[in-house]
């Protein structure tokens, strides 16, 4: 009993620092620069997602996340929102998770904001919880090929990239998106 529970205490100091570490780290012209290659490379790799950029209301674009975690899980990473290719805002994104897991991983993803109401939801609370609010759709790789600007109309459409390391899974379902202080 008392090894378990340290197990458990243990994961969940790891998973609060990491979370909590990389939003510390970067600062906005390592963000902007990030978050600019992440999407242009986004858009060398996965076809249709340049026109579906053009379409969009915003795109809010993490380039890296980090997560780790052994039984209790954290995450946690900067992003900036691209508004007709300027920068409107910095974010931040985390989240906790417990379960079967063990590992570590780095990855990036981009939401595309397809109407002015689901971009209105991502400020329009204290943070913003992917899964509550607009319809969030997760893109893989096989229906990117299928997904035109006339499909994609409204709500948001997520992609992951970049995924390096290993840990088993990966969602964005329940991460917390928040604007920075001092936007």
């Amino acid at each position: 009993m008392f090894k378990s529970m340290s197990i458990l205490l243990s994961g969940l100091v790891m998973a609060a620092c990491l979370v909590s570490l990389p939003a510390a780290a970067a600062d906005k012209a390592e963000i902007d620069a990030g978050a600019r290659k992440a999407l242009l490379d986004l858009y060398a790799k996965e076809p249709g997602t340049e026109a579906l950029g053009k379409d969009a209301k915003g795109i809010l674009v993490f380039p890296s996340i980090f997560r780790a975690g052994l039984i209790i899980g954290g995450e946690g990473g900067d992003g900036a929102l691209l508004i007709n290719g300027k920068t409107a805002g910095y974010y931040t994104t985390g989240g906790l998770s417990v379960g079967l897991q063990a590992g570590a991983q780095d990855y990036g993803y981009a939401l595309f904001f397809m109407d002015d109401e689901a971009l209105k939801s991502l400020n329009s609370m204290d943070g913003w919880e992917v899964g509550v609010g607009p319809t969030v759709v997760i893109v893989d790789k096989g229906a990117a090929k299928n997904l035109t600007t006339k499909t994609a109309k409204s709500g948001v459409y997520a992609f992951i990239f970049s995924q390096e390391g290993l840990m088993a899974g990966i969602g964005i379902k329940g991460n917390k998106i928040s604007k920075k202080s001092g936007n």
